[in-house]
Order: C-alpha cells, then sequence, then structure tokens
C-alpha cells in the first residue's frame, strides 16, 4: 500500500531544511549532542504548539503513542530529560533565524490587505508575558514580579511578524524599539502609541525615508504655526506645529497635528511628519494600530506563550521563537491555498488531525459531519506533496 504521511510531516515539508541546516553549522548548534538534533528539538516543540501539550511528560507520552510516525518526522527520541536538557543549553538564535528565512518564504506567497493609500502600513507594540520571578529569576521585572516582553512590528498588510525582539520586561518599549533594525521600504509608515515618545528617534525615523502618526503626551508643548484648512467630517484641526518652541524644538522640524473626534470617545490627537495624506487617512491609519492589539491577543489565546517548558532563558528563547514559527507555518498554508476559514479554524484542525495521514488539502474542507470519515482506515493515499 502507498504510503502517506501525517499532516504534521505534510506542515514540516514547509520549513527551509537547507537554511536551518545551515545556521546549525554555523552556531555549532549540535556540538557535543547525541541524538536530540536540532531537528528533532524543532520537531517536538512543534509538536506541543499544534496540539496545546502543556509539559514534557505529556509529550513524551503522545510522541510514544504515535512511534511509527518518527522515521517520517525525523525524529530519533522524544525523551523528556534529552528535552529538557537540550532546550536548557542549546541558544535560541538557530530557531530565531530560521523564523526569519520562513518569514521571507512567508512574503512570496501572501494576500495584502488595500488600504485608501498605497503607502506600506506597520504597527510597532510590545506585550508583557508575566512570568514567576522565583522560578525565572532571570526575568527582572519589578521588585516582586519577573516577566519579558514581545516587541513586534507587525506588517499590516498581511498580518505578518515583520521584526521581533524578545527583552526582559523592564526594558521600555521605546528603547526595544529604538534597537530594532528597520528594513523597511521608502515610503512605509509606521504607527506606534504614546509609549515610544523619543523626538531623536522620531528624526532618524524621518531621514530614512519613513513616515510615523501617533500620539502625543498631555504634557508635550505644541506650537502651531500654520493651521491647514479642512472641510472634512469629524476633522476638528489639522495643524502644523512644533514640539517645543521653535527657536529650541525638540524635534528639528515641523510636523502635523490631527485633532479628530470620534462621536463615542471623544477628541483623539495625532502627530505624523507626513503632510501628503489626508487627516481622515491619518486617523485611519492609527485606527489600524489595533491590529497589533489583536495579534498579541490571538497568540497569547492560542499558542503556548505564557506556560512554559523550562525555567531557564534558553528554554523560554526556544518555545517562544518556534511559536513565532508556527504562526508562520499555518500563515502560509492559509494563504497558500487561499483558505476562506480563519487562521484559528486551521490552527483547530490541525490540532485534531496532526498524526492522521491524510493529504494536508482534505482538511481545508472539512465540516462537522465529514470529519468523522476523515480516519486512515477509510482513506486510499494519493500523492500530492
Amino acid at each position: 500500500m502507498q504510503y502517506s504521511t501525517t499532516i504534521f510531516g505534510q506542515l514540516l515539508a514547509f520549513l527551509p531544511k537547507e537554511k536551518l541546516k545551515k545556521f546549525t553549522g554555523q552556531h555549532n548548534s549540535e556540538k557535543y549532542i547525541k541524538k536530540l538534533t536540532v531537528w528533532n528539538h524543532l520537531v517536538v516543540l512543534l509538536y506541543a504548539q499544534a496540539t496545546g501539550k502543556d509539559s514534557l511528560r505529556e509529550i513524551e507520552t503522545g510522541l510514544l503513542m504515535n512511534h511509527s510516525s518518527w522515521h517520517h518526522l525525523g525524529i530519533n527520541t522524544v525523551s523528556k530529560s534529552s528535552i529538557a536538557r537540550v532546550n536548557n543549553t542549546r541558544s535560541p538564535i538557530v530557531f530565531e533565524k530560521l523564523f526569519y528565512a520562513l518569514l521571507e518564504q512567508c512574503k512570496s506567497v501572501t494576500q495584502s490587505r488595500k488600504f485608501s493609500f498605497n503607502n506600506p502600513l506597520y504597527s510597532l507594540d510590545a506585550s508583557v508575558v508575566n512570568l514567576c520571578l522565583s522560578l525565572f529569576d532571570w526575568a527582572k521585572y519589578r521588585t516582586k514580579k519577573g516577566a519579558l516582553k514581545m516587541h513586534i512590528l507587525l506588517d499590516n498588510r498581511t498580518g505578518l511578524p515583520t521584526v521581533v525582539s524578545i527583552t526582559a520586561g523592564n526594558v521600555a518599549d521605546v528603547v526595544a524599539g529604538r534597537n530594532m533594525e528597520f528594513k523597511l521600504e521608502s515610503g512605509s509608515i509606521l504607527v506606534f502609541d504614546r509609549g515610544y515618545l523619543d523626538h531623536d528617534w522620531w528624526y532618524r525615523i524621518d531621514q530614512q525615508g519613513l513616515f510615523f502618526v501617533t500620539r502625543p503626551k498631555k504634557n508635550t508643548i505644541i506650537i502651531v504655526s500654520e493651521r491647514r484648512k479642512t472641510l472634512e467630517s469629524n476633522i476638528l484641526g489639522d495643524d502644523t506645529i512644533w514640539i517645543g518652541h521653535p527657536c529650541e524644538p525638540k524635534y528639528k522640524k515641523e510636523l502635523r497635528r490631527v485633532r479628530y473626534l470620534d462621536e463615542k470617545h471623544g477628541e483623539y490627537v495625532f502627530i505624523t511628519n507626513n503632510f501628503v495624506l489626508t487627516a481622515s487617512e491619518i486617523a485611519l491609519i492609527y485606527k489600524e494600530r489595533w491590529q497589533i492589539e489583536l495579534f498579541f491577543k490571538w497568540i497569547k489565546q492560542n499558542l503556548k506563550v505564557k506556560t512554559f517548558l523550562g525555567t531557564s532563558k534558553n528554554a523560554v528563547m526556544n518555545q517562544i521563537w518556534v511559536a513565532m514559527i508556527y504562526y508562520l507555518l499555518l500563515s502560509y498554508i492559509k494563504f497558500q491555498t487561499k483558505m476562506l476559514r480563519s487562521l484559528l479554524e486551521l490552527s483547530w484542525m490541525i490540532k485534531e488531525t496532526v498524526l492522521v495521514r491524510r493529504p494536508l488539502i482534505d482538511i481545508l474542507s472539512l465540516t462537522p459531519t465529514s470529519i468523522s470519515k476523515f480516519s486512515d482506515e477509510s482513506y486510499v493515499p494519493m500523492t500530492l506533496f
């Protein structure tokens, strides 16, 4: 009988394995390792993400129950002691590099949302992951609390995280933002909240040919140099301004202030270095920042980034980078197949069928009625991948 690999095996086939081998060699990530190779490690952690496993024992038991799939998944061991040891000692740099390699692969097939303007739009924000300080003593946040922060630059057109930085919880958003390397095309727009107030950094963004949209703090000194005419509804003002006194400005160029009236929440004030887009478009851009809030909510609710399989810094970082890799894999499948269902529904489908031997494309049309027929025994394998 012709062999058909599992759903999980087909999922792994989308990973750039040659690049993973290259990264492994560059960083000697398998030095002194006998069995649990980087690939074996990655597969185990991806399995935990796909199935929602909470402990090493649960992972070990689940894979031991499916020993016949090991060869085709490319793994040799699922020993919880080996996983724990390697998870604590192996640097996450290889998984970080694999994430960015897979990101480039995803960009080639992603479908982009369209806005009323042509500029690429990116949202920058951070989210805190709380940790128990007594267990994660390296994750300093407050006197009696531990935490780490995920800083992400999200491409609003595709919903993909373009830049990811993971820091200790006590690192300020603006400090991480200054240190993130943005390789964006000229004319791109960055949108971020008040936590990124740094006029010198704003100016560097401007000098890179990028635009930004943000909100000022209440104590920001604003001097109006010109009131621009506007007939747009809900726009209370559209002004050319200086931040601070014009003789000693905190920002070295004139900026634009847009005052927008929201019928439910009152007045909003936006600051931008873009003088081309309409005032309404500037307000719309800031409203689009909500997409990154939804992104953080999704990954915290549906990926394993709040409970961890180890307490060391390496273990936590490895798990987070693999979670982000799994997010890209789900996105890649959704974009490549033009699937109409949500990413959440796709993750549920894969969770329930991950070690079933059927073509991956079959699960995209599953319904509550047809899922009962989705079994190995009722299927004659076909070669689709």
